[in-house]
């Protein structure tokens, strides 16, 4: 009797651990990406030396559909890969992320690239972050969960960079504000450094357009010195769209005009009212408004154009 019960435990034993192996098998298959990837040492590395721009070709494991993403990544977090490498031969090297980890075959000739790869995500990496409130299954706009794994895994998004964003006081954010932080370089730092410049309600969306056009605490401090202290965050970045400088504002102060808005501003560098326009208008008529201004120069166009 004991015989038959020790040879049922050792099957059930057999099958449970036959189950818990294709389980763990379809969580792999479900977080694996493979594709093909190309690589070009003379992309990003003009710009950032040490880094090496790639552009992968995935298919995800569903098969559903092809994407193709780029990224900068730097030499030294490419395990197993070496400068000479990069001039040829064949290379098999390791990129290895929180969200998981990607392996490289291929060849090098002369700082280009090619070959395949294929990523195998971490679950314990999506655990985490659904406990954070990112939720990865719910959140991609159509893309699959295993994609948005593997762009956190190439953009290195990890469970302290998301512990840092929600501390900063931002509210309610997803997976998507994860990868625009870490792609913009929005941190707490930042975020508490705008925050002390006189904007404590900017959104996510104001932080990465703060980041697009070089907004950060040294360029609010320039503005007030130009007399806008009273400026709100658009005006901030019309002024670095339409390149509001503090010569250019100074250079018009010595023409004459020294009570501009912001306003006004835009519309001289719209209309492309320089010091000399502004002089000449005023030696004609010494009260001439900003206003004035704007109208001369649109007539001045309209002249040109109906000539």
């Amino acid at each position: 009797m004991s015989q038959k019960l020790l040879a049922l435990s050792g099957s059930l034993f057999s099958i449970a651990f036959i189950v818990i192996v294709i389980g763990s098998y379809v969580i792999v298959a479900q977080n694996t990406v493979t594709g093909e990837w190309r690589a070009d040492v003379r992309g990003d590395a003009e710009r950032e030396p040490g880094t090496i721009q790639f552009n992968f070709e995935r298919r995800s494991s569903g098969g559903g559909h092809n994407n193709q993403t780029g990224f900068g990544i730097r030499l030294e977090e490419l395990q197993v890969l070496t400068r000479d490498q990069l001039q040829g031969g064949k290379v098999t090297f390791r990129l290895v992320r929180e969200a998981g980890t990607i392996d490289f075959d291929g060849s090098f000739n002369e700082g280009r690239g090619s070959g395949t790869f294929r990523f195998v995500g971490n679950p314990a990496f999506l655990d985490a972050m659904r406990s954070r409130g990112f939720d990865f299954e719910k959140s991609g706009h159509g893309k699959d969960v295993e994609d948005r794994q593997f762009t956190a895994a190439i953009l290195n998004v990890t469970t302290a960079g998301a512990d840092d964003l929600s501390n900063a006081g931002l509210g309610r954010l997803d997976v998507d504000d994860l990868f625009k932080a870490v792609i913009f370089k929005v941190d707490s730092r930042f975020i508490a450094e705008m925050k002390a410049s006189g904007f404590p309600d900017l959104t996510m969306e104001d932080l990465v357009k703060a980041r697009i056009f070089k907004i950060d605490a040294e360029y609010v401090r320039q503005v007030h010195d130009m007399g806008f202290a009273n400026s709100d965050f658009e005006n901030l970045v019309k002024f670095r769209i339409f390149k509001v400088t503090p010569q250019y504002l100074t250079e018009l102060k010595a023409a004459g005009l020294n009570d501009l808005s912001s306003e006004d501003v835009v519309k001289f560098r719209i209309f492309k009212i320089d010091p000399e326009f502004v002089r000449a208008e005023r030696a004609r008529d010494p009260n001439v408004t900003a206003e004035d201004l704007v109208r001369m120069k649109i007539g001045v166009h309209r002249s040109r154009d109906e000539n």
